[in-house]
């Protein structure tokens, strides 16, 4: 049963919005059209900006996309405060802090609960945050009042969106479904772009690609693009290659896998085989690491904003320069940041280095955690295949006889799963790639789920006494 610290929140969740779930079979149509509905609201939401807001305010990069936000916009927070707000429920509960049995219906409904109050806990929480470093320039109370309204207004509703396609309505999350658009969004704005930009060609590598060919330039500038001498984090060929790199890689991945063969307790001639996947907690890990880095980031530019640069424990969490003063130039911040491009890391390859390590250290770490929370440890697995009376060849019907062969694969797995998938995020953004190459591998990641999910569907919505036993 749920300790004390999640029963607080059964009173709380009367108070709270909520999507209710479907009292019938949606079909398969009607759930495309809310997956879609929620998609457009989404996408007008990124285009409508705050209230008296003429600057887009800081430019966050590879956070802006791992979190679906678009800054200066309703959706200037995106997702963070919904991811962050389950990061912080499933460490509590990972590290048993907070007891709680999440096979539990009592216990998971006063889990999303609580996540639910964090989010908007937060979501007011980063708004404040936002508003107080001064992103948005100097503000009076009034227009400081409606912007923090609107965040927070804008932040209920992306929950809700996603309350309403995981309860039914619609397919996959709204999580996965913003991440994304957001990365298909940056993968087209890379390619095709028709701004002009200061090496007098457009902004999309692709139109970049026609000009070079057609000014007769060296082939070596499709690479590397230059302004005033300088190299340029423009989009360029190299990035595009590498963008389509990491998607072979990671498609790869995703197929790799281990199987044990299993057969039912009762019927002999039932067996079949139980994959564990080389990625086996997916994509979750790198979305947990850059939640937390980006609150560290968010954390470190509030405080400097405060207390001044003078501090030396604020500047122990990062430290900021340039013209506006929201460069990163040091501190923890600085280092769990991604570098921005090639330029960045052949000028600072000691932060490079560091930030690979602490990025494929702490996938890891989350990848260990998410067994447990969400259920994928060997003991759990052994449980549930105990109880659906299936059994590996050779061994006896017993949950720990199961558990010690799982023992084997799982952990294993999970931290070399933890660790590419840190070390892709991580390294394919240096060269460049398109939509970032967090972005990449979590939209390969996303991808390849809605793929199983549509066919899911498909399956349930033609064969429905088959989609039963498929959970459609």
């Amino acid at each position: 049963m749920a300790g004390r610290f999640l029963s607080l929140f059964g009173p709380l969740s009367r108070f709270l919005p909520e999507v209710s779930s479907p009292t019938r079979k949606v079909s398969f149509n009607e759930k495309l059209f809310w997956t879609a509905i929620a998609l457009i609201i989404y996408l007008v939401m990124g285009q409508i900006h705050l209230f008296n807001i003429t600057t887009a305010g800081t430019d966050y990069g590879t956070l802006q996309i791992i979190f679906a936000s678009s800054q200066g916009t309703l959706t200037a927070l995106g997702i963070g405060p919904i991811v962050t707000g389950g990061l912080i429920l499933q460490l509590l509960i990972g590290s048993s802090i907070v007891t709680a049995d999440l096979s539990n219906p009592d216990d998971r409904s006063l889990f999303t609960a609580a996540a639910k109050v964090f989010s908007i806990v937060l979501t007011g929480v980063q708004a404040s945050a936002y508003l107080l470093s001064g992103m948005y320039g100097s503000l009076d109370l009034t227009t400081s009042v409606i912007i923090f309204a609107q965040l927070l207004c804008a932040g209920v509703v992306l929950m809700l969106l996603d309350e309403m396609l995981q309860k039914g309505w619609g397919i996959g999350s709204g999580i996965s479904l913003f991440i994304l658009a957001g990365v298909a969004q940056n993968i087209m704005w890379s390619s095709f772009s028709p701004w002009v930009m200061g090496d007098g060609k457009h902004y999309g590598a692709f139109i970049a690609l026609g000009e070079t060919i057609m000014n007769r330039e060296p082939l070596s500038n499709i690479f590397f693009r230059y302004a005033d001498g300088n190299l340029t984090t423009f989009p360029t060929m190299l990035g595009f290659i590498t963008t389509v790199i990491v998607f072979v890689i990671v498609i790869y991945m995703e197929g790799v896998r281990v199987e044990l063969p299993v057969s039912h307790a009762n019927y002999r001639g039932f067996r079949g085989k139980y994959p564990i996947k080389l990625l086996y907690v997916s994509n979750l890990p790198v979305i947990f690491a850059s939640a937390l880095f980006a609150n560290v980031y968010v954390l470190a530019q509030l405080l400097t904003s405060q207390f001044g640069s003078d501090n030396f424990w604020v500047n122990l969490l990062g430290t900021f320069g340039g013209e506006e003063g929201t460069t990163l130039t040091g501190g923890l911040a600085y280092y769990v940041t991604a570098p921005n491009g090639y330029a960045d890391v052949a000028a600072r390859p000691d932060r490079a280095i560091i930030y690979v390590v602490i990025m494929v250290a702490f996938s890891v770490i989350f990848s260990l955690t998410w067994l447990e929370v969400g259920g994928l440890g060997p003991s759990t697995v052994a449980k549930q295949l105990v109880d659906s009376g299936m059994q590996i060849p050779g061994f006896r019907r017993s949950g720990r006889s199961i558990e010690m062969i799982l023992k084997r694969y799982i952990p294993v797995v999970t931290v070399l799963g933890g660790a590419l998938i840190g070390l892709i995020a991580s390294v394919a953004g240096f060269f460049g790639v398109f939509g970032t190459g967090m972005g990449v591998l979590l939209a390969v990641g996303i991808l390849y789920q809605y793929y199983q999910l549509l066919v899911q569907e498909q399956v349930a919505e033609m064969y429905p006494a088959l989609g039963r036993v498929l959970g459609g």
